[in-house]
C-alpha cells in the first residue's frame, strides 16, 4: 500500500520532470541551431564581400598591365629599349606578386585566366624587344607595342579576362556562394 502510494507521487513527477526536460533540451537545441545560423550568414556574407574584394584586384591588376594603360604609366624618355623592357616586366611582376593571396578568394579559372594574361603581356614585350638593339631609345619598343595592340586581331587578352573577371564577380554579387 505504501509502494502505491508512493509511486502515486512519484511517477507524476518523474513524468512533468522528463516533460520539462523534453522541452527545455528542444528550446536549447533550437535556439543554438538558430545561433549557428546567423553565424554562417554572417560568415556568408563577409565571404562574399572579400571575394568581391578579391574581383575588384583581379580587375584592377589586369587594367593595369594593359599595354594601353602600362606603356605610357613606365616609358621615360631617355630610356632605352632594355630599360623600359625591364621596367614593363618588372612592374608586371610585381604587381602580380602583389595579389597572389586573392587566389584563395577567386574561382580557379579567374586565376588562370589572370595568369595566363600575365604571362601573355610578358611574352609581348619580350618578343617585341627581342626584335630591336636593347640600347635604342625606348621609344622605339613603346611605338612597336602600341602598333601591335593596334593592329592585334580580335579582343586584346586582358579585355577577355575583364570580362571574365565581370561575369563571375557579377554571378558572386547575385548569387553569394552559391557557385
Amino acid at each position: 500500500m505504501e509502494l502505491l502510494e508512493l509511486l502515486k507521487y512519484t511517477v507524476p513527477a518523474i513524468v512533468v520532470l522528463i516533460a520539462c526536460y523534453l522541452i527545455v533540451n528542444k528550446f536549447l537545441v533550437s535556439q543554438i541551431q538558430r545561433k549557428q545560423l546567423a553565424l554562417f550568414h554572417e560568415s556568408q556574407d563577409i565571404t562574399v564581400r572579400l571575394r568581391l574584394q578579391a574581383y575588384e584586384r583581379m580587375a584592377l591588376f589586369v587594367e593595369r598591365i594593359n599595354p594601353r594603360q602600362l606603356m605610357p604609366r613606365l616609358y621615360e624618355s631617355g630610356m632605352t629599349v632594355k630599360d623600359l623592357q625591364y621596367t614593363v616586366l618588372f612592374a608586371v611582376r610585381t604587381e602580380f606578386e602583389h595579389n597572389l593571396s586573392q587566389q584563395i578568394y577567386v574561382s580557379k579559372h579567374v586565376w588562370e585566366t589572370v595568369k595566363d594574361v600575365k604571362e601573355q603581356e610578358l611574352n609581348m614585350v619580350n618578343m617585341i624587344a627581342k626584335q630591336l638593339n636593347p640600347d635604342a631609345d625606348a621609344k622605339e619598343l613603346n611605338m612597336r607595342i602600341m602598333d601591335y595592340v593596334m593592329t592585334l586581331e580580335g579582343e586584346l587578352p586582358t579585355d577577355v579576362a575583364l570580362q571574365i573577371i565581370n561575369e563571375e564577380a557579377k554571378r558572386v554579387l547575385a548569387y553569394g556562394n552559391q557557385e
